[in-house]
């Protein structure tokens, strides 16, 4: 099918198998992709990118990874429907010379592939480079767009710029993308006016829904003169999701003074889309609501979603980290060192050994094992006197016996802040290096200023702060110990997150990190623990 644009009738693109792919690699079964195809015939879609196009060989990845000629050819793809793929710039400005990367990519001239149209994602610092794949394709009957990623991370000055590169090349379309998910209309018609200075061709939109403004957005988009627009089944996409094909299939039928048919795509949402959102969970929530508000890269919600040791305190403390740090691509490393929040140079004023010192010391932690074997644990208190270390605001024990709180987590800290009030014990955290919100909130309480500083695989504990590889509280506390010369450490309450959950393993490496550190006190278990400690019995005698 030709691709036609006129001003009533703008072309209305579903990327569902291409942007869906980052969820399930792209192995979207073959019976699902031919429903696919006629429900987007009958909701009125005019292009269907049907996948990437691929070099990159890296782990499985199913057939719309690469979307071949030879798998597009083995499609029944209804006649009124254009095949279009998508390419990533960084594939075509690397090592190898363009045209040798682009011959590689498409062996075969427009007019013997199913292929019609080619689309190129491009970062700014990518697309003059990127550009002259234009002019090879084209040569070779393709239609090309260019999509310009994180469209709202440019000034005035420098759109402006790049849309007059682009009118020296024979691009079909330039496309702009929210890929942040921060765009309000307002700033979706100035963008649009910007590209018009030096762009006079077609532009397209692709929209993320971070704010639930995809569907708005693509909407003014068109009121203000946009003529290709996207959007993919139930908004399936990295992170937060696109603008739904289910509701712009409406809108656009409205615009065009026509009728669709949505029964195919309904049925083919309820039987299989729907189920898979529940599954891998794309869509907007308040995290990706903030990360589009202060432009964060929206991978950095969808891998901490992901990740089970991120908690919601965790993933506030690194939203709150990142709005102040460079965000606008997503790194794994910056994201491990935002969700420890300790990464500046470390403060305190409050020595352990000071109150510490040959005391035997007990640390509560939250698991249902303390809770379980309470009565057992008091008693081992009033007969031993340990020094106790509660962890955060738990009350598995009687609250007379808690000699001390650790608390080292800023989100969790703010939200316990009303529990740290009342609780009688003193708290020990990195009150010098906490926010200035927290500090205050904390005036009244007596507290121990010990520090914290981040560092993989180190356990360091110092005169008035610690080295430590994670700020988990457990780390904390056995930290606080060590440096306080205690004489032995008991656990309770540590029973563990069950097998395969990744906290597991980071506890497990920081109990092998403080193993290894050779002024470690000895420490056992009282209670059930998946971890490799020694275990006593809370219930036995002997215990000493």
């Amino acid at each position: 099918m030709p691709i036609t644009s006129v001003a009533n009738s703008p072309v209305f693109l579903d990327c569902t198998l291409r942007d869906g792919g980052y969820y399930n690699a792209w192995d979207f079964p073959e019976p699902l992709i031919h429903e696919y195809l006629d429900a987007m015939s009958a909701a009125g879609v005019d292009v269907v990118e049907l996948g990437l196009r691929s070099l990159k060989n890296a782990g499985f990845k199913g057939a719309c990874a690469f979307t071949t000629d030879a798998f597009l050819g083995g499609l029944s793809i209804p006649e009124d429907l254009t095949v279009g793929v998508m390419v990533n710039a960084c594939e075509l400005v690397g090592e190898q010379p363009l045209a040798f990367t682009l011959e590689q990519l498409f062996p075969a001239p427009a007019r013997e592939s199913p292929v019609s149209l080619v689309r190129v994602a491009c970062h700014g610092h990518e697309f003059s480079r990127a550009l002259p794949a234009a002019s090879w394709l084209k040569e070779r009957g393709y239609r090309v767009g260019f999509n310009l990623m994180q469209i709202t991370n440019f000034s005035e000055h420098d759109l402006k710029a790049l849309a007059r590169e682009a009118a020296g090349y024979p691009l079909d379309t330039l496309y702009f993308a929210d890929s942040m998910g921060s765009m309000q209309p307002r700033q979706t018609g100035e963008i649009i006016r910007w590209l018009r200075s030096g762009w006079q061709g077609q532009l397209g939109i692709h929209t993320h829904d971070n704010l639930r403004l995809a569907l708005a957005n693509t909407l003014h988009a068109l009121d203000e003169g946009v003529t290709w627009v996207d959007a993919t089944v139930t908004g399936m996409g990295r992170g937060p999701g696109n603008s739904r094909t289910e509701e712009l299939a409406i809108e656009m039928a409205q615009r065009r003074g026509g009728t669709v048919n949505l029964v195919p795509l309904m049925t083919l949402v309820r039987e299989y889309f729907k189920p898979l959102q529940n599954q891998e969970g794309w869509g907007t929530n308040p995290y990706y609501y903030l990360a589009g508000k202060y432009g964060i890269h929206p991978t950095y919600i969808q891998h901490m979603l992901a990740d089970a040791r991120f908690d919601p305190e965790d993933i506030l403390s690194v939203i709150d980290h990142l709005r102040d740090e460079s965000r606008k691509s997503f790194s794994s490393n910056r994201l491990e060192m935002a969700r420890h929040f300790y990464a500046s140079e470390p403060a305190g004023s409050w020595d352990p050994a000071t109150e510490l010192a040959d005391r035997d010391v007990l640390i509560i932690g939250a698991g249902p094992g303390a809770r379980l074997h309470r009565h057992a644990i008091e008693g081992f208190i009033r007969r031993k006197a340990p020094l106790v270390v509660a962890l955060n605001t738990q009350q598995a024990i009687d609250e007379s016996l808690i000699c001390y709180r650790a608390a080292c987590h800023p989100i969790r800290l703010l939200a316990d802040v009303p529990a740290h009030r009342l609780l009688a014990a003193p708290l020990i955290t990195p009150l010098s290096m906490l926010p200035g919100e927290i500090r205050n909130a904390l005036e009244s309480k007596a507290v121990r200023d010990y520090g914290l500083q981040i560092r993989p695989e180190e356990f360091a504990p110092g005169q008035y702060h610690a080295t430590l590889p994670s700020s988990l509280v457990i780390a904390y506390a056995l930290a606080i110990a060590s440096r306080g010369r205690a004489r032995k450490v008991y656990m309770a309450g540590f029973d563990g997150y069950g097998p395969g959950d990744p906290r597991t393993e980071e506890v497990k490496q920081i109990l092998r990190a403080y193993s290894a550190a050779t002024t470690s006190p000895e420490l056992v278990s009282v209670t059930p623990t998946e971890y490799p400690v020694a275990t006593q019995s809370i219930y036995s005698p002997t215990l000493d």
